[in-house]
């Protein structure tokens, strides 16, 4: 294998994701270093690291290995929709700077939480943040992300999480277009998280695949909902988070 070709390989498809190498090596549970190194032709990632790698890069692991010239930018991932309970509350009281200070300080606590366990910020929404996690244990370490936030977090968040294939890549006008994730399971996170607010305790709610995926899905005492939302046409099984593990 031509390491310089490979090194090439992953920066092409890094910047075309739109991703940093931190952001690489956070999902992949690695330095910014070894990033740097594998994308300079230096060294390869250990084995074990590919299938996570490709995942994340939305390539096959015959492609990286430059075997094969079609890539695919569909994967399997959870995405987690966390933002602050009572923004609109905030936004009354608060000046508008004030409120920008604050919104500031939440979407980067929650992002802190995020990047601790491997997730990749996509976007802001006001009070908050979009992310996904793939490869190996995403449904873990998004539901470790999201409990993280909860108990290091001063202010109520309302969260809501699903696992399913998603479109990762640039959307819109070619010169605005930003990195982006696409396809229900990121329609069906967002909607819990509006759900989970009015119908749960800990404001969170988590699809079924997710927790069945997880190291949650053993435990006897999750209750497990039919919510219909808007737009879907089957039920969303949600389950509230148990913040006591």
């Amino acid at each position: 294998m031509n390491l310089q070709d490979f090194g090439d390989r992953i920066r092409h498809r890094r910047k075309k994701s739109g991703l940093t190498q931190t952001d690489i090596a956070n999902a992949v549970q690695v330095s910014p270093q070894a990033v740097s190194k594998w994308e300079r032709g230096e060294n390869a990632p250990d084995i074990s690291l590919l299938p996570n790698l490709t995942q994340l890069l939305g390539v096959s692991i015959e492609w990286l290995l430059g075997c094969q010239s079609i890539d695919k930018d569909v994967i399997e991932a959870t995405t987690m929709d966390i933002r602050a309970a009572r923004a609109r509350e905030k936004s009354e009281r608060l000046e508008p700077r004030d409120f920008a200070n604050w919104t500031n300080s939440v979407c980067y606590q929650v992002t802190e939480s995020a990047l601790r366990y491997g997730g990749i910020p996509i976007k802001t929404r006001g009070a908050g943040i979009l992310c996904f996690f793939s490869g190996s244990f995403h449904q873990d370490r998004a539901i470790d992300a999201a409990l993280n936030a909860i108990h290091l977090h001063n202010e109520p968040l309302k969260i809501g999480m699903s696992t399913g294939m998603v479109y990762f890549g640039s959307i819109g006008h070619p010169d605005y277009a930003h990195p982006d994730i696409i396809g229900e399971a990121v329609s069906i996170a967002l909607l819990n998280s509006e759900w989970a607010e009015s119908h749960t305790k800990t404001s969170t709610a988590v699809d079924a695949k997710t927790i069945d995926g997880s190291k949650l899905k053993d435990r006897s005492d999750l209750v497990r909902h039919q919510a219909t939302f808007p737009g879907i046409s089957h039920q969303v099984t949600a389950v509230e988070l148990p913040t006591n593990f």
